[in-house]
């Protein structure tokens, strides 16, 4: 008898348990952005197109925004910066650099003007002990995006986390940072990884309802490619990344991009039948300004009943954007401008080129694939290490300068 009871208690904790936890679920899911046909709902049931940016460049740095072109990747940066100056201060320099370059005044500045939601690209090694921008071990992944969740909940602003550069590489090109081929596609234990480090993610922000939803990989598989075989693998490992995913997080959307630029759907399957919460993200530069330029998309869009998100499009003539700015909500698709910050222009704001920058440049773009090249291109340390400092000066939000006609092209307003 004694046995029985204790069979039946046992029982009944779990039972209730288990209430208690769908309970929490359903409460927890009431507070997220949720999935109805074409649109994105709001917590309080607003519909909501995604209207921002894209915070590019700060935690996955990309040459040409720093007027780079042979060394176009975060890796081949850091090595060109370390042969000019050493490791220990370009590790220095980074940390100013992630400090200075999206700080709060960003993010409110980017609320006033009338963003809703923030792209945040980043590099899977922010999450692991790998090297990556001046840290060794205890990268500060968590850490840097816990302080971006701060301020867009206190600017009202929605953020999407996008993996920029997954393991083994899921692009094939200075994209990614990776070795010139997606490996990702081809290795287990990079797959494995990605996974591991998406439901590292998910775990931590499961209940986090700033967070928008989760881009798993941004434009994989390259079109330099046998892309007919590589296009294949492409869907599977993102249903079994989301099923890991849905096992520590129920409420977050996650986002799966097309390859080939996030521009080829053919190879996605338009039954999303198999998780609510899916949602499709598309790219696009250059082109015709209109909707017929993104055919493609709208019907995959209309097949799937699923939202579609243009993450990534810019660069072009103010009255370019506006143009496609339009036919996109038109058309119901949201959008995030790439970037929001760069040197050079064509972003929202412009940071501007410290004194000797062209010295850096010259360096950087130099061949350096001999120990002897090195040496004898290198220039003045004292002078280069002055320029990498100032360059991070220039980042702060209060050094750049706003670009108004790009702003207002977007329909945003500086107020």
């Amino acid at each position: 008898m004694k046995k029985i009871l204790i069979v039946l208690l046992l029982a009944s904790s779990f039972i209730a348990g288990c209430r208690k936890a769908d309970e929490r679920e359903a409460a927890a899911s009431d507070s997220f952005v949720r999935v109805s046909g074409h649109d994105l709902i709001t917590p309080d049931g607003h519909k909501l197109l995604i209207r921002g940016t894209n915070l590019g460049n700060w935690l996955n740095p990309e040459g040409y925004m720093f007027h780079f072109q042979r060394t176009n990747s975060a890796g081949r940066i850091n090595q060109a910066f370390s042969e000019m100056v050493g490791p220990d201060f370009v590790a220095e320099f980074w940390k100013k650099y992630k400090d200075n370059y999206v700080t709060k005044s960003d993010i409110d500045f980017l609320s006033k003007i009338g963003c809703n939601t923030i792209r945040l690209p980043f590099h899977y090694k922010l999450f692991t002990d790998e090297d990556y921008m001046g840290l060794y071990a205890a990268q500060d992944g968590f850490a840097r995006i816990d302080s971006l969740v701060g301020w867009c909940r206190d600017a009202g602003l929605f953020l999407i986390l996008d993996m920029h550069d997954a393991p083994g590489g899921q692009t094939g090109d200075n994209i990614d940072d990776s070795y010139g081929y997606p490996w990702l596609f081809e290795s287990e234990t990079s797959q494995q990884k990605f996974i591991d480090i998406w439901v590292k993610i998910a775990d931590y922000y499961s209940n986090e309802p700033v967070i928008l939803g989760y881009e798993l990989m941004n434009e994989p598989i390259a079109p330099y490619f046998n892309t007919d075989s590589l296009n294949l693998l492409l869907e599977p490992l993102y249903r079994r990344t989301l099923a890991e995913i849905r096992k520590v997080d129920p409420n977050h959307i996650v986002l799966f991009g097309a390859p080939q630029w996030n521009s080829n759907f053919k190879p996605l399957s338009t039954d999303a039948s198999f998780d609510e919460q899916v949602i499709y993200t598309c790219h696009r530069y250059g082109g015709e300004a209109t909707a017929e330029a993104i055919r493609s998309y709208i019907e995959f869009r209309d097949k799937s009943n699923r939202p579609m998100y243009m993450g990534e499009i810019g660069h072009n003539t103010n009255e370019w954007m506006s143009a496609f700015r339009q036919a996109m909500e038109e058309n119901n698709i949201g959008w995030t401008f790439w970037p929001y910050k760069k040197m050079g222009g064509s972003s929202f704001i412009t940071v501007k080129d410290p004194d000797n920058w062209d010295a850096v440049v010259a360096y950087v773009e130099s061949p350096r694939g001999t120990y002897r090249e090195m040496r004898e291109t290198r220039p003045d340390q004292k002078t280069m290490r002055q320029a990498l400092l100032d360059m991070a000066e220039n980042s702060r939000f209060e050094n750049c300068i706003h670009n108004t006609d790009y702003i207002n092209a977007l329909g945003f307003e500086i107020k």
